[in-house]
């Protein structure tokens, strides 16, 4: 059978690459769909000026974007943490999300290599995420790649009226 002209099929090159203040409304998208995912829109409050005072003036967290031939199927942010047992600091993933329709081509993998690479990098000496239960195939992957599930923790967590009760804090003051 003789050969078509069409052109050479290319590999799709990922590539990740620390978010810029010019991102933060792709960022915020990410965001917006790694929430649709975990059915919690409604708790997404992020805006452009606090991602751009927080991430990148006041630099209380890092962002990673993973892209495809130029183009952002995923993010990673992560912020510094510390150990006291371990004496030294550590960081927390606190998103690794990749759109729907990359997932499976180990994207993923590579997102979250690039925060251990950090992580290592700066001498740190552990990287910890949390995963709700109900993602399986979330669960699967990180299984997957050796990561330990600390079943003998728990997650709380103080937002709003809690918090602001809890400081001695009343109404908006």
């Amino acid at each position: 059978m003789p050969e078509t002209a069409s052109a050479p099929r290319h590999p799709d090159v990922f590539r990740p690459r620390p978010a810029t203040e010019d991102d933060i409304p792709l960022l915020l998208g990410l965001v917006r769909d790694l929430a649709i995912y975990e059915n919690l829109l409604e708790h997404v409050k992020a805006d452009e000026t606090g991602f751009g005072k927080w991430l990148f003036r006041d630099k209380k967290a890092e962002a990673i974007l993973g892209e495809v031939n130029g183009v952002a199927v995923g993010y990673a942010l992560f912020y510094t943490t510390f150990s006291t047992f371990l004496g030294l600091p550590g960081l927390y993933l606190e998103d690794l999300f990749i759109r729907p329709e990359s997932r499976g081509k180990g994207y993923g993998t590579m997102l979250l290599r690039e925060v251990a690479r950090i992580m290592c990098e700066r001498g740190y000496g552990r990287l910890e995420w949390s995963c709700l239960d109900w993602n399986t195939p979330a669960r699967e992957f990180y299984r997957s790649l050796g990561a330990e599930r600390l079943e003998e923790w728990t997650t709380y967590r103080l937002t709003g009226t809690g918090a602001d009760a809890l400081a001695g804090r009343t109404g908006n003051g």
